[in-house]
């Protein structure tokens, strides 16, 4: 295939936008890049490639001719479109929870299970933006001795909620630092300078939605359906990049080394510690990066057979927009594009 003919289905997103970024960065051939959004963002121009090029209205028209359609504007709206780009003879790969636990639809993060890109029937889902760092992150232990437990607790940046959500939190800063009301029309409570659970709709055992999603697709993922999994995510008054504690349980001793060796070498990593200086992953130093940073692993004391470590990733670059290139780039490489 000599160029891709790609569409982004919510071009003028916060994932959109670093979706339009990546293509620029990387080797992905393009013949042709068509911008989609709602009738809200038609009309706009964005740039790429030293020119600007024009966001159009999403129709049942707007996936003719096309190879790939990179999606990232819902749940809803990948429901009503992608069956109609793969109609059209695309594949779509989606950023959105409508496909993710759909037995038929792969749920891929290129480092840990590209081989499930052979069994695509035109979707691929792209895993929710925690799910993503963890997995990139504890796929290198779990191939060596499977993980029997994970708990997490997630520190999740406003970014995780969209560009208006990084703005709003801005706002909420300058509120509060003169003494003013802020602003919660993204957000149900101030997280400038606060922090709280993480407000997607809670189940009957008191688990959110965010956190419901770690559990099912880590599981999807691994293909490992009895992995056991309990997370708590919570907002934090991070602009831009999440972290994550993972305290992680085998079932026998995990050398801290060996742990350390296999995280220096894994694909998608960068391996930061400085115990003498207290150095650790940090969100500022995650923002814009490729790399999931990992570290801070240690033997858990309470647990002879468990292992604690500390991540930071970009949500919007590797929890979302990197994560749906890779994809393309093995469906390229592999023949998977039809």
């Amino acid at each position: 295939m000599a160029g891709l003919r790609v569409g982004i289905l919510g071009a003028t997103g916060a994932v959109g936008t670093e979706l339009l970024q990546l293509l620029e960065e990387r080797s992905l051939p393009l013949e042709e890049l068509r911008l989609l959004a709602s009738p809200r963002s038609a009309g706009q121009q964005l740039p790429f490639a030293g020119e600007t090029l024009p966001v159009v209205e999403v129709s049942e028209d707007a996936f003719q001719g096309l190879d790939l359609v990179l999606a990232s504007a819902g749940g809803s709206v990948s429901r009503q479109w992608l069956p109609i780009a793969v109609a059209a003879g695309a594949v779509a790969v989606d950023n959105s929870s409508a496909y993710r636990m759909d037995g038929a639809v792969p749920l891929v993060v290129p480092e840990v299970n590209p081989e499930d890109l052979a069994h695509h029937q035109g979707i691929i889902a792209n895993p929710n933006c925690t799910t993503i760092l963890m997995t990139v992150a504890l796929w290198p232990l779990h191939r060596v001795r499977p993980i029997q437990r994970i708990v997490a607790a997630t520190y999740q940046s406003a970014s995780g909620a969209g560009s208006r959500a990084m703005a709003e939190m801005k706002d909420q800063a300058i509120a509060i630092l003169q003494d003013r009301p802020p602003p919660t029309d993204i957000f149900p409570y101030p997280l400038a300078f606060n922090l709280f659970p993480h407000n997607s709709p809670l189940n009957e055992q008191g688990y959110c939605q965010e956190e419901m999603k770690m559990v099912q697709e880590t599981r999807k993922i691994f293909h490992a359906p009895d992995l056991r999994v309990s997370a708590t995510c919570v907002r934090v008054p991070v602009l831009r990049a999440h972290s994550e504690s993972l305290n992680i349980e085998f079932q026998t001793p995990f050398p801290v080394e060996e742990a350390r060796t296999l995280l220096g070498q894994a694909p998608g990593v960068r391996f930061v510690e400085d115990w003498q200086r207290n150095y650790f992953p940090m969100p500022m130093e995650a923002s814009g990066q490729d790399d999931v940073l990992v570290g801070r692993i240690r033997q858990d004391i309470s647990h002879p057979c468990g292992l604690e470590l500390w991540l930071s990733g970009d949500q919007i670059r590797k929890g979302a927009a990197l994560n749906a290139i890779q994809i393309a780039e093995v469906l390229l490489e592999k023949n998977l594009l039809g």
